[in-house]
């Protein structure tokens, strides 16, 4: 597990600075196709389809109603290569490890109510540490627990 977050880790690293490459205003379809001088009717018949239907796919680019079989098709009759990707916002070890502290936290407070009712409540700062350390440990162990709930 841990292996696997960080080769994926590594490779989202190199990725991270195209999340902040916005979109053209027009599209990435448009944006390429205009830079090629190529009318919306060659690329309709690049693509086998009518012209009428180039704008609609560009706009549904824009709007995010484009599928991606379609979009690859389009890039490859733009020749270019459609590229799918899921980037992180942040690493993935650190999203694990900060659901882990907020699942033990969690998991904590219920726990220690139950033990102060029963007069048996943790005492000591380092002690609770110690046990949300635990915690966070034990989570991390068996990340898929961390999805339970929302």
């Amino acid at each position: 597990m841990k292996d696997a977050i960080r080769h994926l880790d590594k490779r989202f690293a190199s990725l991270r600075p195209l999340v902040k490459s916005a979109r053209p205003p027009k599209g990435w379809l448009r944006a390429i196709r205009d830079a090629l001088g190529m009318t919306s009717a060659q690329f309709a018949r690049r693509l086998g389809v009518s012209q009428p239907r180039i704008i609609e796919l560009e706009q549904s680019e824009i709007s995010g109603a484009v599928t991606l079989n379609t979009l690859q098709r389009a890039a490859e009759a733009l020749g270019c290569r459609l590229v799918y990707t899921l980037v992180p916002e942040k690493p993935l070890a650190e999203t694990v490890r900060e659901r882990a502290d907020l699942v033990a936290e969690r998991q904590l407070k219920a726990v220690e109510q139950t033990m102060r009712l029963e007069d048996q409540s943790v005492r000591g700062k380092t002690a609770a540490k110690d046990l949300h350390r635990q915690f966070v440990e034990e989570l991390m162990r068996r990340p898929a627990r961390l999805w339970d709930e929302k």
